[in-house]
């Protein structure tokens, strides 16, 4: 009996075996586990894991962050079985007939623990001379391996949204690809003035992208770094400002009847009558519907707010219609595994695919649906600072931009070529 199968039988643990794994081209590590709802729910949520439907398994990258990560996200929930993982690891490194970086930390170190690296010095310019969307062919140079791992740590001690980490670490990992050996950790703020250069001009990222790119380095240089006002003399972008995109109330019916699937509707059909985000769909679970009361209970919600929304009479009707077909033990809207949430990118799929089959041609996500909301409720009358209380905004002037879409008013505003119309025949 292996170590780990008798901890997983004294701790009354969940034991979860890492073997590796070759998915669409890659090496992964491949998650195996008997059904869990706590582990899928960590698995899924904390350490961004994909579920292999081909495989039946989780899935990540093969790499010494991703598996830190995993050990920080599994402990106390699981028992790891590492052995599969680590000969194999070690025949390839017999292989290759030269020595190669470890990725696992041996069993005596803590998972968390990153070996500084060499300093190396930094040349006084330097060009980025990749094109666009090859820093994702590209490799983080060894020097800069400790930059994703630290970014990590303190994203998760500061308890930052899963969304939110992704997306920082994918912005630093972009930048980390595209200035090859040099040391991210000896950039100066003119040699960022540099990088930032090169993506607005030989890449052409758009205005939000650079912002979330920029605000990604902030965090890494002020926060993990402790570099004080380090991006204070770096210029943002100005944005576009950009009206919301709305479905009118016909396109909207045409868009709900193109879906055939009882789940699939009730969740289009939820996101456009509360006006919800596709992650508070996806993160609805049972005990957030409130039938009695007509309320629905939004938790955590964009910028960890807690609120409530009213339920309809027909959103209810729907709702048991769907739950009564669709028995779930936790969420609302459940993914291919049990216990798990439903996928944001296969809901954002759905309404690509109702989109299409219902010929509307208006770009837009399902944000769109929540921007619709907003707006339908203006257009009959509907008080904006309830509307704003509805959508969970802290500012009111997030919300008073619905009223560039509206036709409430708009309608009524005669143009001046109506009185010389006469005159043109």
């Amino acid at each position: 009996m292996t170590a780990a199968l008798e901890n997983v039988i004294k701790n009354k643990l969940v034991l979860v075996t890492l073997k590796p794994l070759q998915h669409r081209g890659q090496e992964c590590i491949g998650i195996y586990l008997k059904n869990n709802v706590n582990v899928n729910h960590a698995l899924n949520k904390s350490a961004r894991a994909k579920w292999s439907q081909t495989n039946r398994c989780w899935y990540l990258p093969l790499s010494r962050q991703y598996y830190n990560l995993l050990r920080q996200v599994l402990n106390g929930l699981a028992e790891t079985d590492t052995a599969a993982l680590r000969e194999y690891l070690g025949n390839k490194k017999k292989d290759a007939g030269k020595t190669q970086p470890v990725l696992l930390p041996q069993p005596d170190k803590k998972a968390h623990e990153v070996v500084a690296p060499a300093k190396q010095v930094v040349a006084e310019k330097k060009h980025f001379p990749l094109q666009r969307g090859a820093e994702s062919a590209a490799k983080i140079d060894p020097v800069n391996a400790h930059v994703i791992a630290a970014m990590e740590q303190r994203l998760l001690l500061k308890a930052y949204s899963p969304s939110t980490r992704k997306t920082y670490l994918n912005e630093v990992n972009v930048f980390l690809r595209a200035i090859k050996k040099h040391p991210a950790d000896e950039f100066s703020p003119e040699r960022i003035k540099d990088y930032l250069e090169y993506c607005a001009v030989k890449l052409q990222l758009s205005e939000n992208t650079l912002h979330s790119r920029i605000n990604a380095l902030k965090f890494y240089y002020e926060q993990v770094l402790k570099r004080a006002q380090f991006f204070w003399d770096i210029p943002r972008p100005k944005k576009a400002s950009l009206l919301p995109k709305v479905l009118s109330k016909e396109e909207i019916v045409r868009l709900l009847k193109a879906i055939a699937n009882v789940k699939h509707k009730t969740m289009l059909m939820l996101a456009y009558a509360c006006g919800l985000r596709v992650s508070e769909v996806t993160a609805l679970e049972l005990k957030d519907v409130d039938e009695d009361r007509r309320l629905l209970f939004i938790r955590r919600a964009k910028g960890k707010k807690d609120r409530m929304v009213s339920l309809s009479p027909v959103m209810l009707v729907m709702l048991r219609a769907y739950t009564a077909k669709y028995k779930t033990a936790k969420y609302l809207f459940e993914g291919t595994v049990s216990g798990t949430a439903y996928s944001t990118r296969s809901l954002e799929n759905i309404i690509k695919a109702a989109k299409q089959k219902a010929g509307i041609h208006k770009t837009g996500s399902m944000h769109m649906l929540r921007h619709s909301f907003a707006t339908h409720l203006i257009d009959k009358g509907t008080d904006v600072v309830f509307i704003q209380k509805l959508l969970g905004h802290n500012d009111l002037k997030t919300t008073l931009r619905y009223l560039h879409v509206t036709n409430k008013d708009i309608l009524n505003i005669l143009s001046p070529l109506e009185d010389i119309k006469d005159f043109l025949q």
